[in-house]
């Protein structure tokens, strides 16, 4: 069994976390785990064996530089060991004795300058969005790849076994040695369906640290490891949009990173000071960050000037107008309408018809909205959660009282959150009083 067939170690743990030789490469990981390794594996062509040979790299520099000092150049460290590491294996696994890779091993540089290496990790994204990569496993595979989380922080945050997440990557790693996709850029004609197949893992990656608010039991300090994942997608969104050409191609991305910030702007209302749910109209706006709306504001204007709206700068959009309230008292629901109504228009999804009717209830228009709920005609309705929520707030709009609460006990089911439960049986209490 090779090292990449077994979860992840981390390499920094056999260290003590005061010493200064744990402290620069803790630092040489956090600052450039992900560029170190995109580099090596598309220099090898093999993810699972540049993640071992750089693993290998940070183990030995917690066994050497407590005695023989912190090198000038920590990086170049770490990349001339692993990339010894990595032709090593090749001469053992599968080229035996090579005298070519031998004269390789011995013509190996000296590790005491710095490397001149261009960033690859747009490269090592596009491999991990690889159509022939299970799109389940996309986030997790970005995760690991380029950031350097665990399985164990990995699968938590994704309610899988540690073992089975490990399962999961070691196959999709190894899909990607057997299959050989290019570590390359994608054409022009591939690059719009892989860019979007990164984006959606990084917003997926998001949402999960972002249900984690929702999950946690006494409030947004209980899971900081499984939450800490919102921070992690925020890097990777920044990450594509500084990585990718100044060209329209960036639009979209700089719509999810948008989008992502309006959302972090407002995480810390999301939870009561009692610890109990609070939702987005009942939200305590002093609680937003206005220095991240501002951000987000910022990005969403330069996606904008790229003249080709898409589905994250719409969503953004969308989430800007919410956050208006922060500075208004006041949300812009009409506007908030036509914006759903033009997000149907590009990306119709049963999440975005749900919310276009409760906007148009929220903006007077209740009839309309009760209607657009009723003709709704989906199988996942049944257990479409947020769909009985909106009907039972919908209904109890319009008065029809029974009908609402019909809805809310519909939710309630189906509801398996504490926080969000007890928000929920609390309005159907309203209703009852």
């Amino acid at each position: 069994m090779t090292a990449s067939d077994c979860p992840p170690a981390n390499p920094l743990a056999a260290a003590t976390a005061g010493h200064p030789a744990w402290q620069a490469a803790e630092a040489a990981a956090r600052q450039s785990y992900g560029r170190l390794l995109a580099w090596l594996a598309c220099q090898w062509r093999d993810l699972a064996a540049a993640e071992d040979a750089l693993a290998t790299a940070l183990e030995k520099a917690l066994a050497l530089w407590p005695t023989q000092g912190v090198p000038d150049s920590p990086d170049a460290w770490l990349l001339t060991v692993a990339r010894r590491e990595l032709l090593q294996a090749a001469r053992r696994d599968r080229l035996h004795a090579s005298p070519q890779v031998q004269a390789l091993l011995d013509n190996e540089p000296a590790h005491d300058s710095a490397p001149a290496l261009p960033d690859s990790r747009l490269k090592l994204l596009f491999v991990c969005a690889h159509p022939a990569i299970d799109a389940a496993v996309r986030p997790a595979l970005m995760l690991q790849a380029v950031l350097g989380l665990q399985a164990q922080q990995i699968a938590q945050a994704m309610l899988s076994s540690p073992a089975a997440m490990a399962q999961r990557l070691v196959r999709a790693k190894h899909k990607i040695r057997d299959a050989g996709p290019r570590f390359d850029e994608p054409g022009p004609d591939e690059l719009p369906e892989r860019l979007h197949a990164v984006l959606e893992a990084v917003y997926a990656a998001y949402g999960l640290g972002w249900e984690a608010i929702d999950s946690a039991d006494g409030g947004e300090g209980d899971d900081q490891g499984v939450q800490g994942l919102r921070g992690e997608a925020l890097f990777l969104a920044d990450l594509v949009c500084s990585l990718l050409p100044a060209n329209a191609q960036r639009a979209e991305a700089e719509g999810l990173l948008a989008l992502i910030l309006f959302c972090e702007a407002r995480a810390p209302a999301r939870r009561g000071l009692d610890g109990g749910f609070v939702p987005l109209a009942e939200q305590d706006t002093a609680r937003w960050q206005l220095d991240l709306i501002a951000q987000g504001n910022r990005v969403l204007a330069g996606a904008a000037a790229w003249g080709l709206p898409g589905p994250y700068q719409l969503e953004a959009a969308i989430q800007s107008a919410h956050c208006q309230r922060r500075v208004t008292g006041i949300t812009p629901w009409a506007g908030i309408v036509l914006l759903y109504q033009r997000l149907l228009a590009t990306a119709p999804s049963l999440g975005a018809e749900v919310a276009h009717a409760v906007a148009c209830g929220q903006a007077g228009e209740v009839q309309r909205a009760l209607g657009l709920l009723t003709a709704l005609d989906s199988p996942r309705l049944a257990s479409y959660q947020p769909y009985w929520v909106a009907m039972g707030h919908v209904a109890a709009l319009a008065g029809q009282h029974e009908q609402a609460r019909a809805a809310l006990q519909r939710a309630v089911g189906l509801t398996g959150v504490p926080a969000v439960r007890a928000f929920l049986l609390s309005r159907l209490q309203a209703l009852a009083d």
